[in-house]
């Protein structure tokens, strides 16, 4: 897909400061080195765009990018604060998750620069609706304090359909937090090396923070996931979810339940001078 049609037909919000795309799955916002990325795409046709925040290459959704610094800058000091209310859907390969829960698990970097629960698998309990680890099992050295909220949306026999909230924005805070517990996101290839799934079924929602230019002051998006995050296999979760009668408790799992920040930012590395990405947990969970 060329630039012009990437554009076009995922275009969710434009005005003089910011850009909104809705991001297929396998392509990168920035910094691909081995393929090409939006931020590239649009600077070969002559498109200056500065990231707000980022997204993994194989998350599809809403990715907010912009086109002065003055947005940027007000914009990425708010994913740094954690201001920003933000959600994600998922698609677990699984069932048997409660309607509401909360990952309280840390994260560290484990071997090949791989984010890891930083502790042992076996020392994850499960205390309510809770997923924790006690402080004496969290394993020596660097370690990021990380914790995800999620609402469930939707169950089918063999799947789970859940809003996700991640409190704190680390490296694939979202992917690793669901595996760990027993969960993993359907398709994930951190977790699944079959191939048997056409993409990884993690999808970046919603996004609402302050804008001073807009209208209200504020800027409220949404990216609708397309088919091909409901369809899995032969089967077509959108139709598990609620009705649109019911849709206030879609709406209520970012708008209340789920509704806050934890996103890395989209500065020049993250915002916040950190170490590379692959070597650092604290910079995205999706």
């Amino acid at each position: 897909m060329s630039w012009p049609e990437l554009r076009t037909e995922c275009l969710i919000l434009e005005d003089e400061a910011i850009l909104a795309l809705n991001k297929p799955a396998g392509i990168s916002v920035t910094g691909e080195r081995h393929d090409t990325d939006i931020v590239e795409m649009a600077a070969a046709q002559g498109e200056t765009l500065y990231p707000v925040h980022r997204i993994d290459k194989v998350t599809s959704g809403l990715v907010l990018l912009a086109k002065q610094l003055p947005a940027h800058g007000e914009l990425t000091r708010q994913f740094n604060k954690r201001t920003v209310e933000k959600a994600y859907l998922a698609v677990t390969a699984s069932t048997g998750l409660p309607d509401r829960g909360v990952i309280d698990l840390p994260l560290s970097v484990g071997r090949k620069n791989r984010v890891r629960i930083a502790a042992p698998r076996e020392s994850i309990r499960r205390d309510g609706d809770t997923w924790l680890v006690s402080e004496q099992d969290v394993l020596a050295g660097k370690n990021y304090p990380s914790v995800t909220e999620f609402t469930t949306l939707a169950r089918t026999d063999t799947r789970t359909v859940l809003a996700l909230r991640p409190i704190t924005g680390r490296r694939h805070q979202i992917r690793v937090h669901l595996a760990w517990i027993g969960h993993p996101i359907v398709g994930d290839p951190l977790f699944d090396k079959s191939g048997a799934f056409a993409r990884t079924h993690l999808h970046s929602w919603r996004l609402s923070l302050d804008a001073s230019w807009r209208p209200g002051g504020r800027l409220e998006l949404e990216a609708e996931p397309g088919e091909d995050f409901w369809r899995v296999g032969n089967e077509l979760l959108e139709a598990a979810l609620p009705t649109r009668a019911d849709d206030q408790v879609v709406r209520g799992a970012s708008r209340s339940g789920l509704s806050g920040a934890g996103e890395r930012s989209g500065g020049a590395e993250g915002g916040k001078n950190e170490t590379s990405s692959a070597a650092n947990p604290a910079r995205s969970e999706a």
